[in-house]
């Protein structure tokens, strides 16, 4: 014990020099940090643009980390510590600083995606190439995101020499396993592949209008391996990527978001369609939703006690043909209530004079 410890009473003073200087490197990562963001802050102040407000945001967590350990790794030769030491020392700053500047650079992509988003919105009328642009970003932006997980994770574990040895005996024997993986892992590797082709050629796009296993709704988000659909009612329906490769489904919005609409009405035989049709024109010209494309009524079936009438109505996006289909049904049954009432289905009875029962024909909407 009294050994040990005069040993370390002799080495008090390098290990006191050695914190010392770890402390003075930490110490001016964090000033430079706070320099950089202060500036950086001043700047978005005055200028107010995307960048500034991007970085500060994205960046300021990732940057508290990274500009000390920086500075410490650019300190670390003056410390003055016996080899073994030294050398575990210069591993663990090695790691830490590999580890904090791939979380700089995820956060980078984040900055980047803010930029873009900033430039393309999708809230305009017709984002078509704006919904191309972001089904890639997306999915490019997971990609970019992996692989740099990845190869930080990779030169972390190769920089400890067992892991390396580990890693030249797994190579002689790739070939076998890659084969063992590649049939374990079929579906996650054709998800995958889907993912690419639905990225770049691109069936389905972000904020797509889909109609899928009988579920209306629109493209949230688009990941390696599923699609998030978002229902009108506020559900999510999950779907594998394959899905849109193999099975058949409605896209509303592959070249454009405007739609045409169809509104059935059942009338008796006596309507008047040209009043009608006529009434169909002046409450689409008065309707802010009508984008003044279609407007057509046709008679479109006779069954045994009714007509179907089909008026065609036209809007720019999905959502504003439903309210539109919605407010034109409703207008037409009201002016067929107010002004010919006797169109609407009605119920027959026939009396025949030989007093035989009579025949009731019954009349109901479709």
């Amino acid at each position: 014990m009294r050994e040990q410890a005069e040993h370390l009473l002799s080495h008090f003073p390098e290990i006191f020099t050695g914190l010392g200087i770890l402390l003075g490197g930490l110490l001016i990562g964090l000033v430079l940090k706070y320099a950089v963001f202060s500036v950086l802050r001043a700047f978005g102040r005055r200028e107010d643009t995307t960048l500034a407000r991007s970085v500060a945001k994205h960046l300021n967590q990732a940057s508290t980390w990274f500009f000390p350990v920086l500075a410490i790794s650019l300190v670390l030769p003056l410390v003055p510590l016996p080899p073994k030491p030294f050398e575990v020392l210069r591993r663990l700053v090695e790691v830490a600083l590999v580890l904090t500047f791939a979380w700089g650079l995820i956060k980078t992509v984040d900055v980047l995606q803010d930029l873009v988003q900033q430039r393309y919105r999708l809230e305009g009328a017709d984002n078509l190439r704006v919904r191309k642009l972001f089904t890639q970003l997306q999915f490019v932006k997971k990609l970019v995101v992996s692989l740099i997980a990845f190869v930080a994770v990779g030169l972390v574990l190769m920089s400890f020499e067992t892991v390396r040895r580990l890693g030249t005996g797994l190579l002689t024997s790739a070939g076998i396993a890659s084969v063992i993986v590649g049939f374990a892992a079929q579906r996650s590797i054709s998800n995958l592949l889907a993912g690419f082709q639905i990225a770049f050629t691109q069936p389905i796009r972000i904020d797509d209008v889909l109609v899928v296993e009988g579920e209306w709704g629109r493209v949230e988000e688009i990941t390696f391996t599923y699609v998030v659909l978002s229902i009108w009612d506020e559900r999510r329906l999950v779907l594998p990527l394959n899905y849109f490769i193999e099975k058949p489904f409605q896209n509303w919005t592959r070249t454009s978001a405007r739609l045409t609409g169809a509104v059935h009405l059942q009338t008796d035989y006596t309507v008047p369609v040209d009043a009608l049709r006529a009434e169909l024109r002046r409450i689409l010209e008065v309707h802010p939703l009508w984008d003044k494309r279609v407007c057509v009524l046709h008679v479109t079936d006779a069954k045994e006690r009714t007509l179907e009438l089909r008026a065609l109505v036209s809007a720019a996006s999905a959502g504003d043909v439903w309210e539109l289909r919605c407010a034109v049904r409703e207008q037409l049954i009201t002016f067929l209530q107010r002004e010919y009432p006797g169109s609407l289905p009605r119920t027959r009875a026939v009396v025949e004079p030989d007093g035989h029962r009579p025949e009731v024909g019954i009349s109901l909407p479709g």
